[in-house]
């Protein structure tokens, strides 16, 4: 089936990332891999390429396309090298809809020309040690001062991507308390400079996957986060995470899907340069079956995906459509990546080689974002269950 989501402009993006990661990620991969995270400087690097300035409107320096399609490539091409852009996905796929939908005009001109070269990096802070998928619980707070110029914001947050790097981190935190009739009331958005006096960053967290990812603590102690800062209107901040969850539910299936196609990939290649018995791999029956089996499953996520992505692109993609998309890609990439390290034997379970790191990088992805019982719980409402 010929494939029709991407036009020329998309495939010549794709072989200007192709090179480039060949050239400036793949030789030095190892080495983030063994720190643990991507350089800062690296982050420069994507800005020249013009990855944080795609969806950027050309009054704040960046290209001003509205479509995702330019980060499905991303994710098809990291995946393919079996690679990870460290935290810039966050930059780009979580934080940029907010700073797009609830910035006010003096907001965007001062956070969107540094965000497209990089001289801002930033993240997203949702999670608590105490809550996960269950926002609405959160206990950080930001109380407006006396004088009225700034909120005092006090609490922690953990498993923020990005989170080591981020020069300015999107906060949630509470401004007003639950009421009995919603206890999603009194959430507030705050974009706050990580070098503002009592902003800390705590462990940087030993991950099983996502290694070259900086994923961090964070906590606040009487930080002073300007009025100019807060992001959309008081107390209306679980409406925003809704509004865009599924934008980022969309990514994680993507991004799920396009691990399980370079899975076969990566395995199919194995099993033809392997030898087993005087014969390759790739001979045996058992080998093409499991194969076989496989990409068809991709082809199934691939349809899945690329529909969300062109339902996502028109302004269309429902929460619930989010929800199955990200339930289905992200189960199937579990059942495809472990077959596939299944073919490698026992050089599969060794971080040299990428279906190993594959494995691990794609378990978070049935976890955030909401987890598959939380999209199974959102589909089953959509059905009126």
């Amino acid at each position: 089936m010929r494939r029709t989501v991407f036009n020329e402009d998309h495939e010549a993006f794709r072989e200007t990332l192709r090179a480039f990661i060949e050239a400036e990620v793949v030789p030095v991969y190892d080495e983030w891999f063994a720190a643990g995270q991507a350089p800062r400087d690296f982050y420069y690097k994507l800005a020249e390429l013009g990855l944080f300035g795609i969806n950027v409107p050309e009054e704040f320096g960046g290209a001003g396309i509205d479509s995702y399609k330019f980060e499905a490539v991303m994710y098809e091409e990291t995946a393919r090298a079996g690679v990870h852009f460290g935290g810039s996905g966050v930059h780009v796929l979580l934080a940029l809809p907010y700073i797009k939908m609830l910035a006010t005009d003096e907001q965007k001109k001062r956070y969107l020309e540094k965000f497209v070269t990089a001289e801002e990096m930033w993240a997203l802070a949702m999670t608590e040690p105490g809550t996960g998928s269950d926002l609405a619980g959160m206990k950080t707070t930001a109380k407006l001062s006396e004088d009225g110029t700034h909120y005092v914001l006090n609490g922690s947050k953990t498993f923020i991507t990005g989170g080591v790097h981020a020069d300015r981190v999107i906060v949630c935190a509470r401004t007003a308390a639950p009421t009995a009739e919603d206890r999603r009331h009194g959430i507030s958005l705050f974009a706050v400079d990580t070098k503002s006096e009592g902003y800390s960053i705590g462990r940087k967290l030993d991950k099983l996957g996502l290694r070259t990812s900086d994923t961090a603590e964070l906590a606040f102690v009487d930080v002073k986060v300007p009025v100019e800062d807060l992001l959309g209107e008081e107390n209306k901040g679980f409406y925003y995470l809704g509004h865009n969850l599924a934008s980022e539910r969309w990514g994680i299936a993507f991004g799920a899907y396009a691990q399980a196609k370079a899975a076969v990939r990566f395995a199919q290649q194995y099993v033809t340069d392997r030898t087993v018995f005087g014969k390759p791999v790739a001979s045996f029956q058992n080998t093409k079956f499991e194969l076989a089996a496989c990409k068809a499953e991709v082809d199934a996520a691939e349809a899945v995906a690329d529909r969300a992505l062109e339902a996502l692109d028109a302004g269309e993609l429902t929460p619930a459509e989010a929800a199955s998309a990200k339930l289905f890609c992200t189960e199937v990439a579990h059942r495809v990546i472990d077959r596939c390290l299944q073919l490698h034997g026992g050089y599969g379970f060794m971080n040299e080689y990428p279906i190993a790191r594959l494995y691990a990088d794609n378990r978070v992805n049935r976890i955030y974002g909401g987890t598959s019982e939380i999209m199974k719980t959102i589909i089953a409402k959509d059905m009126g269950l």
